[in-house]
């Protein structure tokens, strides 16, 4: 077993890779990201309590800030304010026009409120990281943030511990399709008798199943259409086009992330397909797309049709709705979806 890195080699290998970013740093060292922050404590960085209750109720005061959520394929940013904070044991949320969370809190086992000094000034993070040292939400200050709140907070927030060194615990792995034939009928039979999306979760949860492992049992049903991975660009493209607002979801274990609103500005950087506009992007990992699906569910007000992606361990990567409308006319979002190639196989 090789010896673990000392805090002083950690930054030591910070410092003469500054232009790597923390995950793909701490991944090339073979160590996780929230090490690698935490061996800089004491140096730009302070060991904050991670408990959503303790930190939420805080933010308001920064005012705007950018907050960002992502998991291995996929990185969604919100520019907003942290506004209404709902507490749950096993669930909470952050609920706003700009930025909408839904939080899990026992995930959330470390944070740092990081002060990086950069050719632009300081800049000032919160980041959190589940048990395993990956990130679950980092949230950045902007030009037009209070500062001023932002000692407050730290201030509030510091624990007594403030040593360079964490223990984590091993990353579980990804739970593939998991699908139970016994059950397609009762399985199809509940789904059409949803009134509301977050319904599904919970019966196939009941049904022992999972997500992906009901899509794969209802391919021949209304419900499912599996469609090409390669649609995804001109999936962006056409909900850029017509202008049609989404409701885009991007999560990890700890942390979900939502968008509401457009999709304008649109860029391809070699397997990255981007969103790039003023309040919010989006940064997808067009090549490690392995599944991709068009998932028709009732509820009260009319079908919600999404668009899904899933990586190749089956871990879901984004969720995308249609945003209903004033009159909620969902026809263009159902002609963008239609329009996808359905998938062919190998």
């Amino acid at each position: 077993m090789n010896k673990p890195m000392s805090a002083a080699e950690i930054r030591a290998a910070k410092t003469d890779n500054t232009q790597m970013r923390d995950r793909d740093l701490a991944q090339s060292l073979g160590i996780s990201e929230a090490e690698l922050v935490a061996a800089h404590v004491g140096d730009g960085v302070t060991r904050i309590k991670p408990a959503p209750d303790d930190v939420m109720p805080l933010l308001l005061a920064l005012g705007e800030v950018m907050a960002l959520t992502r998991n291995e394929s996929c990185v969604h940013e919100r520019v907003g304010t942290f506004l209404k904070y709902h507490s749950g044991q096993h669930a909470s949320m952050v609920l706003g026009p700009d930025i909408d969370t839904r939080i899990f809190p026992k995930h959330w086992a470390f944070g740092f409120a990081v002060e990086a000094q950069t050719d632009k000034g300081t800049r000032r993070s919160l980041q959190f990281f589940d048990g395993a040292g990956d990130a679950v939400q980092k949230i950045y200050l902007r030009d037009t943030s209070n500062v001023d709140a932002w000692d407050v907070l730290v201030e509030t927030l510091t624990l007594a511990d403030q040593s360079a060194r964490i223990e984590v615990a091993d990353r579980a792995a990804v739970e593939g399709p998991k699908t139970n034939p016994e059950k397609r009928d009762e399985l199809l039979a509940e789904w059409a008798a949803l009134t509301d999306t977050h319904q599904f979760n919970r019966i196939t949860s009941r049904l022992g199943m999972n997500r992906l492992g009901a899509y794969h049992m209802a391919l021949e049903e209304r419900w499912v259409r599996r469609v090409e991975n390669t649609a995804v660009e001109a999936f962006l493209n056409d909900t850029s086009d017509k202008g049609q607002k989404v409701i885009l979801f991007v999560g990890n274990k700890g942390n979900i992330q939502i968008h509401w609103g457009t999709l304008d500005t649109i860029k391809v950087m070699g397997p990255w397909l981007n969103v790039l506009d003023p309040m919010f992007n989006l940064h997808l990992r067009g090549d490690h797309i392995a599944e991709t699906y068009v998932v028709e569910k009732p509820t009260k007000r009319g079908p919600a049709i999404s668009l899904e992606c899933f990586d190749a361990d089956g871990g879901l990567i984004f969720q995308c709705f249609g945003q209903r409308t004033d009159d909620d006319d969902l026809s263009q979002w159902v002609d963008i979806l239609a329009a996808l190639p359905s998938y062919k196989g190998e």
